[in-house]
């Protein structure tokens, strides 16, 4: 008996953690917490939402040799009645670096999203993407490219 009740202990202090930290993280990503708080929801109407219509959202880079950087832009535009604000970019693997506009586009403008590859150590084919988040009803889009990366000739 006197054994079991250290492990209890144990079970129920790692419990009590474990509710602890999820009621803090909920609180810091503004979810409720253990008690109902009487605070309005954010609902999609209450953030202006747009549209965006993709010019470019698919390329195909063709071949490249191992070690050169590449730039691809993806242009789109704000086919909505609002500014369109792209609140963040991610590329799909280290060897993409992309770039989101620092300013909304107006309606009616259009807008670029740049990125970098690096083709070193990326012998074959590569496909790669970008994910947009958007103040847009879908909030998230995806542009890709495709790039052959060939070997280097070696030096004699």
């Amino acid at each position: 008996m006197k054994q079991i009740i250290p492990v209890v202990l144990v079970f129920l202090a790692a419990a009590f953690f474990i509710a602890t930290c999820q009621q803090k993280d909920k609180a810091k990503e503004g979810g409720p917490a253990l008690a109902s708080v009487n605070t309005p929801a954010i609902t999609a109407e209450a953030k202006p939402v747009t549209t965006i219509q993709w010019l470019d959202s698919s390329k195909n880079i063709g071949r490249i040799t191992e070690g050169e950087k590449v730039e691809i832009t993806f242009r789109f535009k704000n086919t909505g009645d609002k500014q369109l604000v792209i609140n963040n970019v991610m590329a799909s693997c280290g060897c993409t670096v992309a770039e989101k506009p620092e300013k909304p586009i107006a309606p009616g403008e259009t807008g670029i999203i740049k990125s970098a590859f690096n083709s070193t150590g990326r012998v074959g084919n590569n496909h790669k993407t970008i994910t947009v988040y958007a103040n847009t009803p879908e909030a998230t889009h995806t542009v890709a490219f495709d790039v052959e990366v060939v070997a280097a000739a070696a030096k004699n």
